[in-house]
């Protein structure tokens, strides 16, 4: 029988009260009990609008129909037909804008819990299954991948079902890109992060990690090492900032800084020697999803947290659940406040932030009302840390030592939005270095274009 519930199955999640004291995740999953009965909400729609909204058009009604029917392996073969990280999508993928909002069931209730039935279906794999895939046979075509966040790893994966040579080369010391020292371990354990590459490195696929592209290797050298075409999905990791005094003082951080040191370096952990641990008040400067991460990671540290906004609630870009989230764990929001000096305690730390009110103005050129400060309205928030979270653009050292690859203005790489072809020939890119700071699940999808086009290069020129 269909569930014509109007509301979703509950996710179930820890406490609040006790969470806030611990990284470990948040939300607990469904039962299989709970995934069959949301599955049973889904109309099996004839047109499926809501693999329109999925960036790696994942066939949604196939997957769920299974899913009620109880066989989650066949759920599990739909999914990564088409999605090469199912657990980390169905983790962090924003749904509520993307497939669950052209879900016919939205209408005149919620929508079907997709992201929540995905998730489901990958963990109960990896916990019931977990069978590494084989290695396909060689086609003998060497290709490069820069980055191995999002974007990288599914591009990698797509090639690497292809039977081409894979070659990962990773900067930092674990795989994973933003997926690792971005997203905190209460939204996206680290160890399915791992378990994804260690499915595709099963592919074949090689993964170097240390390797600074641009400065200990060059896409040129690349080539000339015999290389075919190289994918750079190197991600969005330079951070931005105000430009307001004080911003030089110990206690500073970027949110990019602050979530690797808690994320990828475990500063959370007994024993780990990092200043952020010393952290009594911080305020986290921003309103995005990486804001709603640096306050709540925080917040698990110990601190007294405020979330300093400068436009109103409604106007914030994170997700209602992440800010949902964040009230519940007790972490203050002064919306209509901007940052404009932050206060030296005389030997060079943070004592003080200096803020000013703020009230909406006439639309800007985004259609959001404009912030303008109130006169004389000026007043100090007691913080000793302030994390920056004001939106990243990509590092300039790989277009900088790739002769013929062009960006924009703002530093982004220049792809064709279809096959991510850039101006350099044999060169894909996508990702945050194409787009800045975005999306997981858009990151793939533009793993996904490059995947197809490359082959597509590939076999042309080199195809036997």
């Amino acid at each position: 029988m269909p569930n014509m519930s109007m509301t979703k199955n509950p996710m179930p999640e820890q406490d609040p009260g006790v969470r806030n004291h611990n990284f470990e995740e948040v939300a607990m999953g469904y039962t299989a009990e709970m995934a069959i009965d949301e599955a049973k909400r889904c109309l099996n729609c004839k047109n499926k609008p809501c693999v329109n909204g999925c960036p790696v058009n994942i066939r949604i009604p196939e997957f769920i129909a299974k899913v009620a029917e109880g066989d989650f392996q066949g759920a599990y073969d739909v999914i990564t037909s088409t999605n090469a990280l199912p657990s980390i999508s169905g983790r962090v993928c924003p749904q509520e804008t993307q497939c669950e909002c052209h879900c016919v069931r939205g209408i005149k209730g919620e929508p079907v819990a997709i992201g929540r039935l995905e998730r489901f279906v990958a963990d109960w794999y990896r916990e019931n299954v977990n069978a590494m895939p084989e290695k396909p046979a060689s086609n003998g075509i060497k290709v490069a991948v820069v980055g191995s966040g999002p974007a990288s790893l599914t591009c990698a994966s797509d090639l690497a079902k292809k039977g081409y040579q894979v070659s990962i080369f990773e900067a930092f010391h674990t795989a994973g890109g933003v997926l690792v020292y971005g997203i905190p371990e209460f939204r996206l354990p680290k160890a399915i992060v791992q378990n994804e590459v260690d499915k595709l490195c099963a592919l074949g696929a090689d993964l170097e990690c240390d390797v600074v592209v641009g400065r200990t290797y060059t896409i040129d050298e690349m080539f000339e090492d015999g290389y075919k075409a190289v994918f750079v999905g190197s991600g969005a990791g330079l951070p931005m900032f105000m430009g307001i005094p004080g911003e030089a003082l110990a206690g500073v951080y970027s949110a990019n800084e602050y979530l690797t040191r808690i994320n990828l370096m475990k500063a959370y952990r007994e024993g780990y020697d990092t200043p952020v641990k010393d952290a009594k008040a911080v305020a986290v400067v921003g309103g995005g999803n990486v804001a709603m991460d640096a306050a709540r990671c925080a917040k698990r540290m110990g601190a007294k947290v405020y979330v300093v906004y400068r436009r109103d609630e409604e106007a914030m870009p994170a997700r209602r659940e992440e800010i949902h989230h964040a009230k519940e764990e007790g972490i203050e929001f002064l919306f209509l406040n901007n940052p404009v000096k932050i206060l030296d305690d005389g030997h060079g730390k943070v004592r003080a932030m200096e803020c000013v009110k703020m009230e909406l103005g006439e639309p800007d050129t985004s259609g959001r009302r404009r912030p303008v400060e109130i006169p004389g309205s000026n007043f100090e928030l007691e913080v000793d840390t302030v994390i920056m979270s004001l939106g990243t653009s990509p590092n300039p050292l790989i277009r900088s030592t790739t002769p013929g690859l062009e960006a924009n203005k703002k530093g982004c790489l220049v792809a064709d939005e279809e096959t991510m072809a850039t101006s350099r020939e044999g060169v894909y890119a996508g990702g945050d270095a194409v787009t800045g700071a975005a999306t997981v699940i858009l990151a793939m999808g533009a793993g996904k274009k490059a995947a197809a086009a490359m082959d597509k290069y590939l076999q042309e020129k080199y195809g036997k």
